[in-house]
């Protein structure tokens, strides 16, 4: 499986590794995820997603069941 957050879509980005010399090499920027697990009452069941922590941060703002109706509006979550 990719190191796509499955709530926001966010995945890896390119930049360079800049030497003192400014010498410039391609380098990733890997996600922050993490694997957890959310009770949904609405469909009484449990659902493990793979969500970058930025993510889980707006799920303890707004609520698992707001943000992940708007992640299936966008067309991110399939289940």
């Amino acid at each position: 499986m990719s190191r796509v957050c499955e709530l926001t879509g966010k995945r890896a980005m390119v930049g360079n590794n800049v030497s003192h010399a400014m010498n410039k090499t391609k380098r990733k920027f890997n996600v922050n995820l993490i694997k957890k697990r959310f009770y949904i009452p609405e469909e009484d069941k449990w659902m493990t997603l793979k969500i970058s922590t930025s993510a889980l941060k707006t799920i303890n703002k707004k609520g698992i069941s707001a943000v992940i109706k708007e992640a299936r509006a966008k067309g991110f979550l399939n289940q």
